[in-house]
């Protein structure tokens, strides 16, 4: 199971928090740790009712603060705003990632099939994460202390299913650096989203994830910066950010899968130096040529970062000719981050 919340930020609230908020954090993580990894592909929309390319197919259920998926229908495709912000933002949201695959990509929903998109708000009481579970998105309210609730960024809701996008495609495995490209993909195709929504060119968007997810008490822009890693956040209850933006600072860990949160910060700025590199737009260049190397038969699921660097500067070179400034601006972002050699 992907989760947005990387279990270091929940171990530090555990150990420096107040007693309700390490008791949010400790039931948040022990449910997170229960659950099991599904690297299986979204189920095919053949299984369910046609969709028309084209048009999303949203159903938000409401989990009534209980653990039990996916709850009570709350506002299907097509019917009014409920009232009810969270289940309101979950539809909303769903529906322009949903617009940027298709419109930008001309991919028809997670699986390329048009598979219908299914979330669940008011998960669990106070539950601080949102998570794919191969099926759908889940979003907890968080505690209203540290974490507001999970449907207030669009770039989360996108993160969350482009996990789905990874499992259909690369089914990158969720461990060291593949995982931490698992992790790193799902940030970018979370940023291109919330850019995309905004017609923010590469220089305007603030390249934070998670902007607004955070409570006013707490001293942080958001969960991560693609732009500089390890400057999100750095609080007394939370501890400073620790991605590092370059393989020198790389983190060896046996936690967090392996550090799929936490080195995920080098490949995200190496698409954030391509993005400004490249100007304009970063869903007309960079983007697809992420979304060519995700896509890329050649790419394991196991692939580390120079096997996906190589890969991107070969997708560059097939987009925009071999020996182009495009080409070249790619690889000079991977290796401004560590990652050299990437001549395919």
């Amino acid at each position: 199971m992907n989760s947005l919340i990387p279990p270091y930020i929940l171990d530090r609230i555990i150990g420096h928090g107040s007693e309700r908020q390490r008791d949010c954090a400790r039931n948040t993580l022990q449910h997170v740790s229960s659950l099991r990894r599904n690297y299986g592909k979204p189920r095919s929309a053949s299984a369910r009712r046609a969709v028309a390319a084209g048009q999303p197919e949203r159903s938000i259920f409401d989990a009534g603060q209980q653990m039990q998926l996916p709850g009570q229908l709350a506002r299907a495709e097509g019917q009014p705003a409920s009232g009810d912000k969270a289940v309101d933002e979950a539809y909303d949201a769903l529906g322009a990632t949903y617009r940027f695959f298709w419109e930008v990509l001309g991919r028809h929903s997670i699986d390329g099939n048009g598979i219908p998109l299914l979330g669940t708000v008011h998960y669990g009481q106070r539950y601080e994460n949102a998570f794919w579970n191969g099926e759908q998105m889940v979003f907890g309210d968080g505690d209203g202390e540290i974490f507001n609730r999970f449907t207030i960024a669009l770039d989360v809701v996108a993160h969350e299913l482009t996990h789905g996008v990874i499992d259909s495609e690369a089914a990158l495995v969720y461990v060291n650096q593949s995982g931490a490209l698992n992790e790193s993909l799902s940030d970018v195709f979370g940023i291109l989203t919330k850019q995309y929504a905004l017609q923010q060119t590469a220089e305007q968007s603030d390249w934070i994830i998670g902007a607004g997810l955070l409570t006013e008490s707490v001293n942080g822009q958001g969960l991560r910066s693609m732009s500089a890693p390890g400057s999100a956040y750095d609080d007394p209850l939370l501890g400073k950010d620790p991605q590092p933006g370059h393989m020198r600072d790389f983190v060896e860990t046996r936690e967090d899968n392996g550090g799929v949160h936490i080195n995920s910060g080098i490949p995200n700025r190496a698409f954030y130096l391509a993005a400004k590199a490249l100007g304009g737009h970063a869903w007309e260049k960079a983007g697809p040529v992420w979304y060519d190397t995700l896509c890329d038969q050649r790419l394991g699921n196991d692939a580390d970062f120079i096997d996906f660097a190589r890969l991107c500067v070969d997708r560059a070179e097939q987009r925009f000719g071999k020996g182009s400034a495009e080409a070249a601006a790619v690889a000079k972002a991977w290796s401004d981050v560590g990652v050299e050699d990437v001549a395919p």
